[in-house]
């Protein structure tokens, strides 16, 4: 769906429309681009339609399928406790535990981490510490979902907020990202990421 997204705002770039970025997926906004801006053409809005409908078929695919893993009594509770981290919704939480399964099955936090792809060693040369990059061996779907909702997690954590602002000043934004990715639920998740390795170690 959001590669979809992005190609109805790439063929618009190509064709030289301005459009308003945040309302450009909100039904009434793309009605009316389509209606009254001169620069789309026939051809073009015919295409831009057929990829509006594909985005709103995927939208009541995903949701009637949110809907009925939230239904789920044995996923109910986890995904609760889960959306009470910052940023974490109910994607975010259903994808972590149904990708994650049992979290007992790692026996520590850090080994979690490593499988979601969020953490890569360090190397260190006087006063210097240079990452690594990020290992191979990981869950690539859980890892890139985790990413997304840590570019969202500043906007609703004051405290991730501060996390990303310190990891940027190092001159790094995608490292900020990963950095908030990596620790900031943890910390800032309390219970809700405690629950999920009760039965882990601690390191």
């Amino acid at each position: 769906m959001v590669q979809m997204k992005n190609k109805i705002g790439m063929l618009l770039m190509e064709a030289g429309v301005s459009y308003n970025k945040q309302k450009l997926h909100k039904a009434w906004y793309f009605r009316e681009l389509l209606a009254t801006n001169p620069d789309i053409n026939e051809g073009l809005c015919s295409l831009l339609r057929v990829c509006r409908e594909m985005v709103v078929r995927l939208q009541r695919t995903e949701s009637a399928l949110v809907r009925s893993l939230e239904r789920d009594s044995l996923l109910v509770d986890r995904v609760e406790r889960l959306m009470t981290i910052p940023a974490v919704g109910p994607i975010t939480a259903l994808t972590w535990a149904l990708e994650i399964g049992d979290a007992k099955r790692f026996s520590s936090i850090k080994k979690a981490i490593s499988y979601c792809g969020l953490c890569s060693a360090a190397k260190s040369s006087g006063n210097t510490m240079q990452r690594t990059p990020l290992s191979k061996q990981r869950n690539k779907h859980l890892q890139t979902t985790l990413i997304e909702a840590a570019k969202m997690a500043p906007r609703n954590s004051t405290e991730l907020a501060m996390l990303y602002d310190k990891e940027k000043q190092k001159g790094n934004a995608n490292r900020a990202t990963l950095a908030v990715a990596e620790v900031g639920g943890l910390p800032y998740g309390g219970r809700s990421w405690a629950a999920e390795f009760s039965g882990g170690g601690d390191e």
